[in-house]
């Protein structure tokens, strides 16, 4: 790494890569790191097209370096999904992390506070009513000691805030971009930038969302096969009724029986969140606990190290900076009889059920490199 060179750390999904993503790289310095979710994202949903096709939609849309975040820290809750993804990109030696936010917050600031109060901050969420969901008690502790007063409505804020813990310690510049377009869950397809939500709701339309993604985004989008959670519903609900659930990762007996006395009387993934959630289990966890149910992601489950690095792609920038730190990392470049991790490996050969046109997504491939034009430089 050269002296003062800037090495920036960007988490992602890219479900799908779309103009806001584009615009978000577009103001990123120095190399461009990005660490991604496999096929598997953290809101408890299948990644609508496979994670080799967003990496290259990245690589071609201004990224440096594409990581896959094992499947175990990606289908997680905002802190241990910040957790596993900051863990990465500490290794990969970031300076600086560049993230999109609702929000025109100095975040530095907020920082600052967490690193004198952590230890007060987090003694005070274990004082907080169990019935109470762990967003809530999180978006509580932030309240009383930095004043902030936010909603589930914000994501990409909530996921900064967790950023913000999980640095705590690790020196590098936090670099807020402040999000264009519509809201994040909106289904407008107006303006300049839509929201991935309404792109994936015109998946099957790409006369509709065209302009809102590039166009080699668009081109990919159109041609690859498409993943929801409807491909797998009859797999999970075999799953649900004919298995033994009660120790799957992060089951308790309420959720076990919520779950099993709901699947005979539904017929899709959203109907079954319906019925289980409550207010203390948000939706969002009910998804990511039936994801761990149809992968058979068990309790005790083990991440894979942060120091080993699962490779996607890259360009001739972010190949030459791996060569400069491939010592203090273990690089992942191809998947033989050894695992990279286990259960990212199943997560795939799954994910691979959905549709017999996806390719394989681990044996025999290696990272994508791209090569930028004279145009993308």
């Amino acid at each position: 790494m050269e002296e003062g060179q800037k090495i920036t750390g960007i988490v992602a999904e890219f479900n799908p890569f779309h103009n806001g993503h584009k615009y978000l790289l577009s103001q990123a310095e120095g190399i461009k790191i990005v660490i991604m979710s496999g096929n598997w994202l953290q809101r408890g949903e299948p990644a609508v097209v496979d994670k080799w096709s967003r990496a290259n939609m990245a690589l071609e849309n201004g990224a440096d370096l594409v990581i896959e975040m094992p499947v175990l820290a990606s289908v997680q809750a905002a802190d241990f999904f910040a957790k596993g993804a900051i863990d990465i990109l500490k290794s990969l030696k970031i300076n600086n992390l560049v993230f999109g936010t609702e929000s025109d917050l100095d975040y530095q600031k907020v920082s600052d506070i967490y690193k004198t109060k952590s230890e007060e901050m987090e003694d005070f969420l274990q004082t907080l009513p169990e019935d109470l969901s762990y967003p809530e008690k999180t978006q509580l502790m932030w309240q009383k000691y930095t004043g902030l007063n936010f909603d589930g409505n914000t994501p990409n804020h909530i996921l900064a805030l967790a950023y913000i813990k999980a640095l705590k310690g690790y020196e590098a510049t936090l670099s807020p971009v402040r999000r264009l377009g519509q809201g994040f869950h909106s289904k407008e397809l107006t303006g300049d930038f839509a929201s991935a939500t309404a792109i994936r709701d015109s998946i099957d339309q790409p006369e509709r969302y065209f302009n809102f993604v590039p166009s080699s985004v668009a081109d990919t989008l159109k041609d690859s096969p498409k993943v929801s959670w409807t491909n797998f519903f009859p797999l999970l609900k075999y799953k649900i009724i004919s298995s033994d659930i009660s120790n799957i990762l992060q089951m308790n007996t309420e959720l076990e029986v919520r779950i099993k006395r709901s699947i005979g009387k539904v017929n899709s993934i959203e109907e079954l969140v319906e019925e289980v959630y409550t207010k203390r289990y948000t939706k969002a966890r009910i998804k990511r606990l039936l994801v761990y149910i149809l992968l058979d992601i068990k309790e005790g489950a083990r991440i894979v190290s942060s120091n080993k690095i699962r490779v996607l792609g890259f360009t001739e920038t972010g190949q030459k900076y791996l060569k400069s730190i491939k010592k203090d990392v273990e690089l992942v470049a191809k998947i033989g009889s050894i695992p990279w991790d286990e259960e990212s490996q199943k997560a795939d050969e799954i994910y691979m059920l959905a549709d017999t046109n996806i390719q394989e997504q681990n044996f025999g491939r290696i990272p994508y490199k791209y090569k930028k034009t004279p145009i993308d430089k």
